[in-house]
């Protein structure tokens, strides 16, 4: 669970003024939706637009300035030679150092969907000495242009610098919330039409190391205003082998690291599907972990996951780029429609970690109520209804849970709620992590390219 008094996207992903668009129109599909030659992969809900940019011949696409093409299994892109020198200081240590850089620029993706939010999604591999900054700029449906705005600077490590996303960025008509980029007033129609994104690919003079992208993309969202969603019709009875790991046996550990317990749904849930589909830590990797707690992957998670800014492992993007760091496994951050998208993924083999709000009464069996929580849905019963790992458990044997099919649909695809204090609040509109392999089988490419991502 997270801290309800963060004010961030973890309570506020149908926007920080999500209540703002009571009203509002839902999605308008875009007339010129194939503007780019690979074109979006665009949700069967008609509310979310894909893009990803992965292969060699997307990569060939952008414009470089200083980069190279990675050609092999996993295309991308990487410093050629660097076309200048700065220096940044670091908000967090105070520490300036000064690193060689090189730039690559998308072309323009037109949103099938024109959006009232974006959330960038990136996997990397960034060596010591190394790290990368995502950019986005967008045209509105005005016709006027975004400035810039910084979606995050990342690195694997922690060394060189620390992982940060950028707060007050806003041009008055829309905002970056932690991870996520938001119209201010979505009741005026205005709307995120069209974005570029912009790498910033950077390493310590004189060297050869390199960060390397090899997938980036944005998921671009206009979910209508709800208290309640429509029953969907269960569909599917399966249960994936997903390990178990509770964060409240992590209560009080590492308070550099927003001090274990409820505080680390996200890494905790990110860690059980990494290991899902094979991801294992060395014991070396994991040695600064002090040998007394158990599960120290999870610490490791939150460590890595952490947003020195956000101060918290919930950044989104974060969590995504740290599955991509375990070999062969690709991470993004999208919304779904219905829990007829998750039995898709799920009949694959792909589970997901989905974010919910709910007062204690609104999920019978949940034992408590979050302003913002993560968990991970491994399957569904003979009745449909959802069986996931939810890291909000005393204990690892206990972390397995079976949640109401139709309570369970309805606080994670609502965008307004009431709170505890009888307050409207905003619910997260379908958000979830979905992490798979690199190479995907036929069922797995088929399943995911049905929700809209590819």
């Amino acid at each position: 669970m997270s801290r309800s008094e963060q004010p961030s996207r973890r309570t506020v992903l149908t926007a920080a003024v999500a209540a703002a668009v009571a009203g509002g129109a839902g999605a308008v599909p875009a007339a010129a939706a194939a503007a780019d030659a690979a074109g979006p992969a665009q949700s069967a809900t008609g509310q979310i637009d894909n893009r990803a940019w992965t292969t060699y011949t997307d990569w060939r696409s952008g414009t470089g300035k200083g980069t190279r093409v990675v050609t092999g299994a996993r295309p991308g892109v990487a410093i050629g030679t660097p076309v200048g020198r700065t220096d940044y200081t670091d908000p967090h240590t105070g520490t300036t150092a000064g690193w060689e850089y090189a730039t690559w620029t998308s072309p323009v993706h037109r949103l099938a969907v024109p959006s009232t939010e974006a959330i960038a999604s990136w996997n990397a591999h960034t060596p010591a000495g190394t790290w990368l900054q995502v950019e986005l700029k967008g045209t509105y449906s005005d016709g006027t242009d975004t400035p810039w705005y910084v979606m995050g600077r990342w690195a694997a490590g922690d060394q060189d610098i620390r992982r940060t996303s950028v707060d007050d960025q806003t041009d008055d008509k829309s905002t970056i919330w932690t991870d996520t980029f938001a119209i201010d007033d979505p009741a005026t129609g205005l709307r995120l039409t069209s974005y570029r994104l912009r790498l910033t690919l950077y390493r310590k003079p004189g060297t050869k190391r390199t960060p390397t992208v090899w997938r980036l993309g944005v998921m671009g969202s206009d979910v209508p205003d709800r208290f309640t969603v429509p029953a969907s019709t269960p569909g599917l009875a399966r249960e994936l082998a997903v390990p178990r790991y509770s964060q409240e046996i992590h209560v009080g550990q590492y308070p550099e690291y927003d001090n274990g317990g409820e505080a680390w749904c996200s890494p905790t849930s990110s860690q059980m599907i990494i290991e899902y589909w094979g991801g294992r830590l060395t014991e070396e990797q994991l040695a600064w972990v002090d040998p007394a707690f158990a599960d120290p992957q999870v610490c490791h998670a939150a460590r890595f996951t952490y947003d020195y800014q956000y101060a918290g492992c919930g950044n989104w993007p974060f969590n995504a780029a740290y599955a991509a760091t375990f070999k062969d496994i690709q991470g993004v951050v999208t919304r779904l429609g219905s829990l007829t998208d998750l039995e898709t993924l799920i009949a694959a083999g792909i589970p997901a970690i989905t974010s919910q709000s709910f007062l204690k009464e609104e999920l019978t069996g949940a034992g408590y109520g979050t302003s913002g929580h993560l968990m991970t849905v491994i399957g569904f019963t003979a009745e449909g209804d959802v069986i996931a790992n939810d890291p909000a458990s005393p204990s690892n044997p206990e972390v397995r849970r079976v949640y109401r099919r139709r309570e369970f649909e309805n606080i994670w695809l609502r965008t307004k709620r009431y709170n505890a204090s009888g307050k409207v609040a905003s619910g997260t509109g379908g958000v979830c992590y979905l992490y798979f392999p690199a190479r995907l089988s036929e069922r797995q490419c088929a399943a995911l390219a049905a929700v809209g991502v590819r």
